[in-house]
């Protein structure tokens, strides 16, 4: 495996080593482990334990056991289509992207099968608009590597050289 792809990886658990270790400390030195326990970080930002049982947005949410492992298997499933991605593609910023994804992913992979609902905290306002709902370090990943992937794909054309076409013998012997 080259340079790039090791690059991929490293930069997946240093995404889920910081989203594991952020649901630690707002959970349990900071002491907020009950549903809507908050604090005030700043004027516009706060924290506020939120147990996410749904996928993005609260969709989808898992009301029992069964649909919390349909979840689990479904982000499984798309974890691994990512890192299968990731190993293939041969672009470093869209490896880095893919990266931010899939630490993402296993991060609130992990909430999900160790406590039944994945932690949020991360409560961005202004006054009383939330232009977001209450999120964690793995969903800004996974938000800001997809939105780079969006913009290279919409907007990058990546070049590679192209090799002159052969020219043909002016002289004909």
């Amino acid at each position: 495996m080259n340079r790039m792809r090791w690059t991929g990886l490293l930069v997946a658990v240093l995404v889920f080593l910081l989203d594991q270790w952020t649901k630690y400390y707002v959970t349990g030195p900071l002491g907020l482990n009950v549903q809507d326990a908050s604090m005030t970080v700043l004027p516009f930002f706060g924290l506020r334990f939120v147990k996410n049982v749904g996928v993005s947005l609260g969709l989808l949410p898992a009301t029992g056991d069964a649909m919390r492992w349909a979840l689990v298997a479904l982000t499984a499933a798309i974890a691994g289509g990512v890192l299968w991605w990731m190993l293939k593609e041969r672009k470093t910023p869209d490896v880095v992207a893919l990266g931010l994804v899939l630490g993402g992913a296993l991060g609130n992979i992990l909430d999900r099968t160790r406590l039944g609902y994945v932690v949020d905290f991360a409560d961005l306002h202004f006054g009383a608009w939330r232009p977001f709902l209450v999120f964690n370090v793995a969903d800004a990943a996974i938000t800001i590597g997809v939105v780079i992937l969006l913009i290279r794909a919409l907007f990058v054309r990546d070049t590679q050289a192209v090799p002159p076409a052969p020219v043909e013998n002016e002289v004909n012997a």
